[in-house]
């Protein structure tokens, strides 16, 4: 549920700066899909493996994948990847509320 209103979020912070010029509306878009990238390319390749794995199949290797995930997911740091990620959400907010 996060995907669709990060875009939705994302989309319509570029309609509100193309129809007003607050650069705070884009700015507040591009900070909800901040965490993207590293959901894309540092965690889906393994999530995409772990995922393809049949049960009866699992094995030490995806026990190691898991844990690899674990880690990719939470940045090495559980509490402060949550924090990163409140912390870009309270700004995405804060930036639409200036922008208002």
């Amino acid at each position: 549920m996060q995907a669709p209103l990060a875009v939705t979020g994302f989309v319509l912070g570029i309609v509100a700066w193309r129809l007003t010029g607050g650069v705070m509306f884009l700015i507040g878009g591009a900070l909800l899909l901040a965490n993207w990238p590293w959901t894309i390319f540092g965690i889906m390749p393994t999530n995409k493996v772990l995922l393809a794995t049949e049960l009866e199949a699992a094995s030490s290797q995806s026990r190691a994948l898991i844990v690899k995930w674990n880690r990719l997911h939470s940045v090495l740091r559980p509490i402060r990847d949550r924090r990163r990620r409140t912390v870009l959400g309270c700004l995405a907010i804060l930036a639409f509320l200036i922008a208002l």
